[in-house]
């Protein structure tokens, strides 16, 4: 009821309240990154509260210094990612987005993304950074490609999709499908025969990995880039060239039995690659 409400809003602020203070920092980032799916108001209340952001952007800055060499402990790694779940919140929310990407913070997630250690931590750390570009990716919003687009965002992506954990190399494979699929986005890769190529490459690369080891869910956003790359002329072009001979193999695409949708993306860039127009 509204009494329920009305205590959850304090907490709420109290919470807030509770990240300008050291001492109390480290629990609040805990607490709200676990509740942020019961506050529906949060990214507002997050980006609107006086030093609120300033502080989750100093939790991000204090553990540069430990990116290189690699020194970054679990419990550091815990700590700022509650941080970064924090920011994934601001940049998912409709009021916020816009907001978050005009004061660029997503450039200030790029130096985790470009670390290389495969220690759990740095895995958690890209994952939970790539999270939080995933979810202003998934917004559909133009703005946010274009914005992108201006930074390198793809190659930080293409070369998780060559080393990363499985999952880190499936939401990075994510990302670069949501950029695909915006018109601009494609431009920007077909536009020269070295853009088109470092995605292509990396892309193969990542089929020729599964075929050690299978993962659908990966294999379905490959599949996806691979069918939307084929609609630009130059690049369908291309493609009759490179694309890798394992999905043409019906073993090999066996494991996409159940997934209808990306049966008929695979049947769709076959015809389309295949000579079939």
């Amino acid at each position: 009821g509204g009494g329920g409400e009305i205590q959850d809003k304090e907490r709420l602020y109290q919470l807030v309240a509770d990240l300008s203070r050291e001492e109390t920092r480290e629990a609040a980032l805990l607490e709200l990154s676990k509740q942020r799916e019961v506050f529906p108001d949060l990214a507002p209340i997050l980006w609107h509260s006086f030093g609120t952001t300033a502080t989750l952007l100093h939790e991000i800055f204090s553990i540069y210094t430990l990116l290189s060499p690699p020194q970054l402990t679990a419990s550091a790694s815990n700590r700022v990612c509650n941080a970064l779940a924090l920011l994934q919140c601001v940049a998912s929310h409709p009021e916020t987005r816009t907001l978050f990407l005009k004061a660029h913070i997503p450039l200030f997630l790029y130096p985790f993304l470009n670390t290389i250690s495969k220690t759990r931590p740095f895995e958690y750390l890209r994952l939970t950074s790539l999270g939080v570009i995933g979810a202003l990716v998934k917004m559909d919003d133009s703005d946010v490609i274009n914005f992108l687009l201006t930074t390198e965002i793809i190659p930080l992506c293409l070369r998780i999709m060559e080393s990363g954990s499985e999952l880190s190399k499936t939401v990075a494979t994510f990302i670069v499908q949501k950029i695909l699929l915006d018109d601009m986005g494609l431009q920007y890769v077909c536009t020269t025969a070295e853009r088109f190529f470092a995605v292509s490459n990396v892309l193969s690369s990542v089929v020729v990995g599964l075929a050690k080891e299978p993962s659908v869910r990966l294999l379905k956003h490959i599949i996806r880039c691979y069918l939307r790359l084929s609609e630009n002329i130059r690049a369908r072009d291309a493609l009759r060239h490179c694309l890798p001979e394992q999905l043409w193999d019906p073993q090999f695409t066996s494991c996409l039995r159940d997934d209808a949708t990306t049966k008929r993306w695979l049947q769709q860039l076959m015809y389309a690659v295949g000579g079939g127009q």
